[in-house]
């Protein structure tokens, strides 16, 4: 089975192509450029490299948040239209997920995270059973200081993964101490053949009722929300 996997869910722009088992092509960047311009000049390039033509595609994987609203968005778009048009399943994955795959060898819980402002991550909790990725806790977008004192209570060792670490790393190692590990620069980007493989033997998604996880309302929609609920107590 050949599968397309494509990530813009936050800065970092992730593509892969798998051929059954092995990865014949992925394309990372971690750069503050916009999605919308850059994502499909490199799936183009790559499926090139790696002489692809789009009706040799069998299934498409997208990361589907959470992340950057924007960045979600462009990707989800993008794998729908050509999973629509090339009339092969769709089929979405937690961006978190993805970058838990980096402690398939890790002896206790592996927590992915991305900063979401504020004092705030979008996180959750995961470990491998037996080459199985397992939801711990499920994806959530939280205060780090809550976060942190409900994994104290778990007793086991962590490790942390992504490239907002460091934004949070302070908050973490106080509550958690020892018990906090933390991934290599290099194991911070989300890899996009991780996202091939969680999602090449799942079942295809409803492609037109398809939409991004983004967990939390956007700030606009949220304060739209609060608005209208006050004019009902009127």
């Amino acid at each position: 089975m050949k599968v397309l996997a494509i990530d813009t869910s936050n800065y970092a722009l992730g593509i892969a192509l798998l051929d059954n088992e092995k990865v014949i092509g992925e394309y990372i960047t971690n750069l503050k450029k916009n999605h919308s311009i850059r994502v499909m000049p490199a799936i183009q390039q790559l499926m090139k490299d790696c002489d692809i033509a789009p009706m040799d595609l069998e299934k498409i994987v997208v990361a589907k948040g959470p992340g950057s609203y924007t960045g979600v968005r462009i990707g989800v778009s993008i794998a729908k239209t050509m999973a629509w048009s090339l009339n092969i399943p769709l089929v979405g994955i937690s961006s978190l997920a993805i970058m838990a795959g980096i402690g398939r060898h890790f002896p206790g819980f592996i927590c992915p995270l991305f900063d979401a402002r504020r004092g705030q991550i979008y996180t959750g909790l995961y470990r491998f059973e037996n080459e199985t990725l397992i939801t711990e806790l499920n994806d959530c977008n939280i205060l780090t200081v809550e976060w942190v004192e409900k994994l104290k209570q778990l007793e086991k060792s962590i490790i942390f993964v992504g490239n907002d670490i460091d934004l949070h790393k302070e908050a973490i190692i106080n509550t958690l101490g020892d018990k906090a590990v933390f991934a290599s620069p290099s194991e911070n980007n989300p890899r996009p053949s991780e996202l091939a493989f969680l999602g090449k033997g799942l079942p295809g998604e409803d492609i037109h009722t398809f939409v991004p996880n983004y967990i939390r309302l956007v700030e606009a929609e949220a304060k739209w929300l609060e608005s209208q609920k006050g004019r009902s107590k009127e």
